[in-house]
C-alpha cells in the first residue's frame, strides 16, 4: 500500500509459462514493495539506485503470491461505471448505501438527511461543482473518523512494540487505500470513509504495520495477524463493497 509519484515503466517476468507484467516505479525509498491491485495490475516501487536485475529476482521470487493475489481479485465484482454525479446515484459512507439527491439551493452544502446524501448548490447541472463538494465534505468526515480510529489503532498495536505519533495525511489517491513511506508518514484516501469502521481500522493497521516491516513478506503477514486476526476478512470485505471512485 505505499505510495510514489514518480513514472512508471512497464516490465515483465516469466514464472514457468506465466508472464507477469508490472510497472516499476523508482522512488526516494530504502525497501523495494510489490502491489496487486483489484484490476490485476501488479506496481513495483523500487529504490532509486536498485539494481534492475534485482528487482527482477524478487518479483520472481514473489510470482507465486502474485498469481494467487490476482485469482482472488478476479472474484471479486466487476468495475463499477464512472460517477455522474447525479440525482439518483448511490453513494456509501461508513458502509451504507445512500442515494444522491441535488437540489439548488443559495448554499454550498452536502448533508445526510433522511436517508440521503443530499447537495445544495447553486448550479446543480455542473457535474465537477457536485463532484468538488462531494470530495470536501467525504475529506472533513474522514479526517473526524480517520483520528477516532488511528487512536484506537496505534493504542492496539502498541503491544507489539509499534510506536506511531505522526498523525496521518489525507489525499485521493486513484489505487491505493493508504501508504506509508519508510520516514514512517501515512497517507490515507478520504474515501475510505465510504467504507465500515472495521474496514477503515483494516487499512490504518496495515500501514502502522508497514513501520517494522517494509515490504509484503511473510513476516508482514505474521505481523499483522498477530495484531488483527480476522484481516483477511476485513480486506475481503472491503474490495467486495467499496471501490476507489473519485479519481
Amino acid at each position: 500500500m505505499q505510495s510514489n509519484d514518480s513514472p512508471s515503466l512497464q516490465h515483465s517476468i516469466l514464472y514457468g509459462e506465466t508472464e507477469i507484467s508490472f510497472s516499476l516505479n523508482f522512488a526516494d525509498r530504502k525497501t523495494l514493495a510489490i502491489h496487486v491491485y483489484p484490476d490485476g495490475k501488479v506496481g513495483v516501487d523500487a529504490p532509486m539506485l536498485a539494481d534492475i536485475d534485482k528487482v527482477y529476482g524478487k518479483v520472481k521470487k514473489r510470482a507465486a503470491w502474485i498469481l494467487k493475489q490476482q485469482r482472488q481479485f478476479e472474484h471479486y465484482p466487476a468495475p463499477l461505471s464512472e460517477r455522474r454525479y447525479v440525482s439518483g446515484e448511490t453513494h456509501r459512507y461508513l458502509g451504507r448505501q445512500y442515494r444522491l439527491k441535488i437540489i439548488e439551493g443559495s448554499d454550498e452544502i452536502v448533508k445526510l438527511t433522511r436517508g440521503k446524501l443530499q447537495v445544495e448548490t447553486r448550479y446543480p447541472q455542473d457535474y465537477l461543482r457536485v463532484q468538488r463538494l462531494l470530495q470536501a465534505w467525504y475529506r472533513s468526515k474522514a479526517l473526524m473518523v480517520f483520528t477516532e480510529r488511528y487512536i484506537q489503532c496505534v493504542q492496539h498495536i502498541e503491544r507489539l512494540g509499534i510506536v506511531h505519533d505522526k498523525g496521518f495525511h489525507l489525499r485521493f489517491m486513484s489505487k491505493r487505500w493508504g501508504s506509508c513511506t519508510g520516514k514512517g508518514i501515512i497517507t490515507l484516501n478520504p474515501e475510505l470513509i465510504a467504507a465500515p469502521k472495521d474496514c477503515i481500522d483494516y487499512v490504518i493497521t496495515h500501514e502502522l504495520c508497514h513501520l517494522k516491516e517494509h515490504n509484503h513478506g511473510s513476516a508482514f503477514y505474521r505481523l499483522l495477524s498477530a495484531v488483527m486476526k480476522d484481516w483477511e476478512l476485513r480486506r475481503k470485505r472491503l474490495n467486495e463493497i467499496v471501490e476507489v471512485r473519485f479519481v
